[in-house]
């Protein structure tokens, strides 16, 4: 899509739909034979970098499976200025590889975007969060899209 198109947010206007963090949709892939393996999830972005964390569950009971190298695809969407009434719908579109952000190549690079995103903490673990096992991780997207509710009758 041409990125001059009236449907396409600008990157300040995308920063500020995402702001810090919030939640959206995560797609795992896994095989051909399985529908990917979608979850809401709460997120931290960081604008300076483009870049999004996440704060996964982790362990034998969960069924995401192995999170580091992962190729994923991350939703955001809403209405503009959070009005589920009246306001234009907006999404943003994310693909790339999740990294765990304890590796030593990443490890660095986040601990300064660490401190500029807010993840919120979602309390759905049927358990005291203090007992469930998480995991950091980050995702640069590869593709990075952003679209606005554009309509045509108004």
């Amino acid at each position: 899509m041409d990125d001059n198109s009236p449907v396409t947010m600008s990157v300040e206007d995308r920063d500020a739909f995402l702001g810090t963090g919030g939640t959206g949709v995560l797609s795992l892939s896994t095989d051909e034979a399985d529908a990917p393996h979608a979850i809401p999830v709460s997120y931290g972005y960081d604008a300076v970098e483009s870049t999004f964390y996440f704060r996964l569950a982790v362990g034998e009971d969960r069924e995401k499976g192995e999170l580091d190298g992962r190729a994923v695809t991350f939703v955001v969407y809403g209405r503009d200025g959070g009005d589920e009434e009246d306001g234009d719908w907006q999404s943003v579109v994310a693909k790339g590889t999740l990294a765990d952000i304890e590796r030593d190549d990443v490890a660095t690079e986040s601990l300064a975007a660490l401190d500029r995103v807010t993840i919120p903490l979602v309390d759905i673990f049927g358990a005291p969060t203090s007992d469930v096992a998480f995991q950091f991780l980050r995702l640069v997207p590869d593709e990075l899209s952003a679209r606005e509710e554009s309509p045509t009758s108004r």
